[in-house]
């Protein structure tokens, strides 16, 4: 990857920082409200990306303390800007990736047969608190940006067949001897 090149972590950033958040913590913060259900960042990925982007040239960092708290705001450069439409505009395959404790158990539950309703039926609830967090969500989406109301409509659709199947899988498990 060249230095004008942006990673997940520099996509996430860079588009956070086009939405208005400026700061490491703004940033995380907006992250841990809004992408944080398909593509999360840490903090230890956080701040490194933000200096390996300002090396690169694609964001700038200006001291903006508050008191006595240090704190760099950033903004994106004309070639962060570039790079984040760039990426944007490309026709490159794009990553998709499930990483899903619950699935890799069911997937070896033939080790442990009398769990795997109890793996379906913790599936479903999980999918039912994400369902009822992203339900929450829907005024403040209504009044926003297209991109994230087409998005969060995308996931309530995901929860709600994910709590489907799980209901079905679990009336095909209660009605089958185990195995």
């Amino acid at each position: 990857m060249s230095d004008r090149e942006l990673s997940m972590t520099g996509r996430i950033v860079c588009g956070m920082i086009t939405c208005g958040q400026r700061t490491g913590y703004d940033i995380k913060r907006f992250v841990d409200k809004t992408t944080r259900h398909f593509m999360a960042i840490s903090y230890g990925q956080l701040y490194p990306e933000l200096k390996r982007l300002a090396e690169a040239g694609l964001v700038v960092g200006s001291a903006a303390p508050t008191g006595e708290r240090a704190r760099t705001e950033y903004a994106l450069t004309e070639a962060g800007r570039e790079a984040l439409e760039a990426w944007l505009r490309s026709d490159a395959e794009l990553l998709y990736e499930l990483r899903d404790e619950a699935m890799l158990k069911l997937f070896f539950s033939d080790s442990a047969p009398d769990r795997r309703i109890e793996i379906v039926r913790a599936m479903r609830a999980r999918n039912e608190r994400k369902l009822a967090e992203l339900r929450a969500l829907e005024p403040h989406a209504a009044l926003g940006p297209v991109g994230p109301r087409l998005t969060l409509e995308l996931g309530i659709g995901m929860s709600q067949w994910l709590i489907e199947w799980c209901e079905a899988a679990e009336r095909r498990l209660a009605s089958e001897p185990e195995g």
